[in-house]
């Protein structure tokens, strides 16, 4: 059965050679409270807004809000790179909130729902790959190779808040969207084929609508 290893939440912490901190290093807690944070939106010192109650956003712009609000990877995920960087990666390294059991993260399809404890979470956007997350994990060309295995886990929205622990099952309710989070992580790496694919899906957010939107048009122009 697929279930809840540890839940994380990060504090403010400094940042390499930048002066404002970040809350991507994640450490394991008893429970986490989610809540729908509301849209993206940048709040004190360029601060963002997570559905972690207690969470630390250093980057209101690119990240939080609504559709990012409550992240999850799964456990064996992080022992795969465990493995490959041959070094020991704790729940919470890669930032995750929620660290699975048992549960093929990077198969779901967007819009599929998750049950969890007394909340309800939906599967709503891919998680990117950006400096400060290469900077934490210290490995060489980190990024590139991240994004090239292709899972990622995923980022989730808060349909009903409630509270989440270690060892709660995870029920899933499946979409049908035919949308995997792979691919719209391969769109937000730049994959054509893969925005337009996800464009023509009628309940994609708007913040991947219009990247998208434009992105294609800028290829166009050039």
């Amino acid at each position: 059965m697929s279930s809840v290893l540890s839940v994380n939440v990060g504090a403010p912490a400094p940042r390499r050679g930048k002066s404002t901190p970040t809350g991507i290093g994640k450490l394991p807690v008893e429970r986490i409270d989610v809540t729908d944070p509301g849209p993206k939106r940048r709040g004190p010192n360029g601060q963002g807004f997570s559905g972690v109650a207690g969470d630390f956003v250093g980057n209101g712009r690119h990240h939080g809000g609504s559709e990012q609000a409550v992240y999850a990877v799964a456990r064996e995920e992080l022992d795969h790179w465990a493995l490959e960087l041959g070094r020991d990666l704790p729940d919470g390294m890669f930032g995750e909130n929620i660290t699975t059991l048992g549960l093929d993260v990077d198969s779901a399809e967007y819009g599929d729902v998750w049950a969890i404890g007394s909340a309800v979470l939906r599967v709503s956007a891919p998680r990117v790959p950006c400096a400060t997350f290469a900077s934490t994990m210290g490995e060489p060309g980190w990024i590139r190779r991240f994004a090239r295995r292709g899972r990622a886990g995923t980022y989730l929205a808060v349909v009903s808040p409630g509270t989440i622990r270690p060892g709660d099952p995870i029920a899933l309710e499946p979409s049908y969207s035919g949308l995997r989070i792979t691919h719209l992580l391969q769109a937000w790496l730049g994959d054509v084929s893969q925005m337009r694919e996800a464009l023509a899906h009628d309940h994609l957010d708007d913040e991947s609508r219009g990247h998208f939107t434009r992105a294609l048009a800028a290829r166009e122009v050039s």
